[in-house]
C-alpha cells in the first residue's frame, strides 16, 4: 500500500518550515519520538534520573525487541551504544588481529572505519587491503572472493558510503565470507530505516548502525548487533561493572550477552526515544520506506542532471536516497548556503568520509541531498530549481 505521506507530514513537526534533504546527516523526528525523549528529560529534570529509569523499565527494555525486529535477531545479540562509530569500534577493536592479518574492505569505505584500520595496522601489524570497484561502482563481489586467502581475518564495508548513492550488494558479500568463514563487519550507519536489514539473509556477524539518519531517532544513539555464536569469543575493548560483575578483588565475570559492549552510564532517553523511532518506522514497513525513496531520489537526479554545469556523481547497480552531484560554475559550500538562505537544508560531504573513494574518482566535495519518505514531489522540484538558479 502506498505511504500516507500527509500523516507522515503532519506527524512531523519540522515539515511545516523547512524543506529537509539531510537525512543521511540527521533527519527530522516525528512526534512520537520527540515526545518520548523529550518527556523522558521533563520527567528526569521533576523526578530524577535513576528514579524515571526504574517507572519506565519498559521502554529501554523495548529498545531491544524492536531492534531485534528491526534486524531479524534475537534481543540478546543487540547492544545500545551512543554512536555508530562506537558501535563499529566495540566490534571492530574486540577482533583479535596480528601481524600479517589481512582486513578487506571497499573502496567507499567510510574515513572514520579507515583511520580505524590504519590505527590498528599501526599496532599490530595487520593489513589492509582495498577491494576493487566493479564497473558500477560499487564492491567488485568476484574480486572479493580472488582476494580471499589463509591470511584475511575480517571483511568490512560500509553498506551505503557517506558520500554517494550506491548501496553495495551486503549479500552477497555475505555468502563469500559465510564461504570461507571469514567474520564479516557491516557498517549500515546509512542503511537502517531506509532499506530492509535481515541479517540473516545479508549473512554478516556484526553490524553497527546509528539512530538519528534514516531511522529518524535522537542523536547520540546507536546499535550494535553481534551474532549468538560470536557473544563468548569476541572479547570488548573496555569493560566496566555494567559489562561485567566484580566477584572479588581478583576476579570478574563478563555478561553473556550482547550488552557486555554497553557501558553502565548512558543516554537513557535516548535509548528509550531510540526504540519508539525503530517501532515507527517499522510501523511504515522498511520496504515500503525504501520504494518510497528511491523513486524520489531517482526523480531528483534526473532534474539535476538536466541543469547546465550539473554532474551528479552517484553510482551504483541499485542506488539510494542519498544524491550527490557538483556544479562546475559553484562550490559545494556555496550552494549549501545559498539553498539554506531558502529554507532548504542539505550538507556536504569532504574528501576525508570518503577518502579512497573520492580520491579515485577526482572528486574533493559533493553536495549531499538525502531524501526520506516524508519529502514530496513538490519539495523535489522546488530543490532543483533553486539549484538551477544563480
Amino acid at each position: 500500500m502506498p505511504l500516507d505521506i500527509a500523516r507522515a507530514r503532519a506527524e512531523t513537526r519540522g515539515c511545516e518550515s523547512i524543506l529537509h534533504l539531510n537525512h543521511a546527516g540527521s533527519s527530522l523526528m516525528p512526534i512520537p519520538v520527540a515526545d518520548a525523549l523529550i518527556g523522558w528529560q521533563r520527567e528526569e529534570e521533576f523526578r530524577g534520573g535513576y528514579e524515571t529509569a526504574a517507572r519506565h523499565r519498559g521502554m529501554l527494555e523495548n529498545f531491544y525487541d524492536a531492534t531485534a525486529r528491526l534486524l531479524n535477531c534475537h534481543r540478546d545479540e543487540v547492544a545500545f551504544i551512543e554512536n555508530a562509530t562506537r558501535a563499529w569500534d566495540m566490534a571492530f577493536y574486540g577482533l583479535d588481529l596480528g601481524p600479517g592479518d589481512r582486513i578487506l574492505t571497499a573502496e567507499c569505505e567510510y574515513g572514520s572505519n579507515m583511520i580505524a584500520y590504519l590505527h590498528r595496522a599501526k599496532r599490530t601489524g595487520c593489513v589492509i587491503d582495498i577491494v576493487p570497484s566493479d564497473n558500477h561502482g560499487q564492491i567488485d563481489v568476484a574480486a572479493l572472493d580472488r582476494m580471499i586467502d589463509g591470511r584475511v581475518k575480517l571483511i568490512s564495508i560500509s553498506h551505503i558510503p557517506t558520500g554517494g548513492g550506491l548501496v553495495n550488494p551486503a549479500a552477497r558479500v555475505g555468502a563469500v565470507a559465510r564461504r570461507h568463514g571469514i567474520p564479516y563487519l557491516l557498517d549500515a550507519c546509512q542503511s537502517a530505516g531506509q532499506i530492509p536489514l535481515d541479517v540473516e539473509e545479508i549473512g554478516c556477524d556484526f553490524l553497527a548502525a546509528t539512530g538519528r539518519k534514516y531511522l529518524r531517532g535522537p542523536r547520540g544513539t546507536g546499535f550494535l548487533y553481534v551474532r549468538r555464536n560470536w557473544l563468548a569469543t569476541l572479547d570488548p575493548p573496555l569493560l566496566d561493572q555494567h559489562a561485567a560483575e566484580l566477584i572479588s578483588e581478583t576476579e570478574y565475570v563478563v555478561r553473556e550477552d550482547a550488552r557486555k559492549f554497553e557501558n553502565w552510564e548512558c543516554h537513557f532517553a535516548g535509548k528509550a526515544a531510540l526504540g519508539v523511532a525503530i517501532d515507527y518506522a517499522v510501523g511504515w514497513g522498511i520496504g515500503a520506506i525504501r520504494d518510497r525513496v528511491q523513486p524520489l531520489a531517482a526523480d531528483l537526479r534526473t532534474r539535476l542532471a538536466t541543469i547546465p554545469g550539473v554532474e551528479v556523481l552517484d553510482e551504483g547497480a541499485e542506488k539510494c536516497g542519498i544524491v550527490t552531484f557538483r556544479k562546475a560554475d559553484e562550490g559545494a559550500e556555496a550552494i549549501k548556503k545559498r539553498v539554506a538562505d531558502q529554507g532548504i537544508h542539505v550538507s556536504v560531504s569532504g574528501d576525508s568520509g570518503s577518502r579512497v573513494s573520492y580520491d579515485r574518482r577526482g572528486i574533493t566535495q559533493a553536495v549531499r541531498a538525502s531524501v526520506h519518505y516524508l519529502n514530496t514531489e513538490a519539495e523535489i522540484e522546488r530543490f532543483a530549481r533553486v539549484v538551477s538558479e544563480s
